[in-house]
């Protein structure tokens, strides 16, 4: 679970990707030069990149060493890694 200081940088980094991905709609109607919407549209990839670490992060310092205390150890590693795959997808 994510800590106030968490939710609070999160919710921050989400309202500027938010502003990235209107920058993109605006610059495609003003037909602006593609390479320049794509480094946009990779900018805000990044961005949430950094939004999926922070809950990763987040996820294994609280529910991962929760569950290895419950003797859980093998159901969290196994959810942890299947969330980690799909992620570098």
């Amino acid at each position: 679970m994510l800590n106030e200081r968490e939710i609070a940088n999160v919710k921050k980094r989400l309202r500027r990707t938010g502003g990235q991905i209107n920058g993109i709609e605006k610059m495609i109607d003003e037909g602006r030069y593609c390479v320049d919407v794509l480094q946009q549209i990779m900018a805000a990839r990044a961005a949430l990149n950094q939004v999926a670490l922070i809950m990763i992060e987040s996820h294994t310092k609280s529910c991962v060493v929760t569950a290895i205390k419950e003797n859980r150890t093998d159901e969290a590693v196994d959810e942890l890694m299947g969330v980690l795959s799909k992620f570098t997808k």
